[in-house]
């Protein structure tokens, strides 16, 4: 498993209008938020695997849920 999640300074970089510095902080707290949002998406996904009476979570039971996550998400 990775310790931090790739290229994320140079992903914010690219998507923000203009310079952005990216401070130590920011940057934690970017990453801190990437891994809530990950947990809640296995946590449903997880979740819809079970209704389905699988024991993996594949593809499909992430594919169902994630704009649901992605919703909660965007408050």
């Amino acid at each position: 498993m990775l310790n931090k999640a790739p290229k994320l300074k140079r992903t914010i970089r690219a998507k923000a209008k203009g310079h952005v510095n990216v401070g130590p902080a920011s940057e934690a707290m970017i990453e801190l938020l990437t891994l809530v949002f990950l947990n809640s998406l296995a946590e449903e996904a997880k979740a819809k695997a079970f209704e389905e009476k699988s024991a993996t979570i594949r593809a499909q039971h992430v594919r169902a849920v994630y704009k649901k996550v992605l919703k909660k998400a965007r408050g």
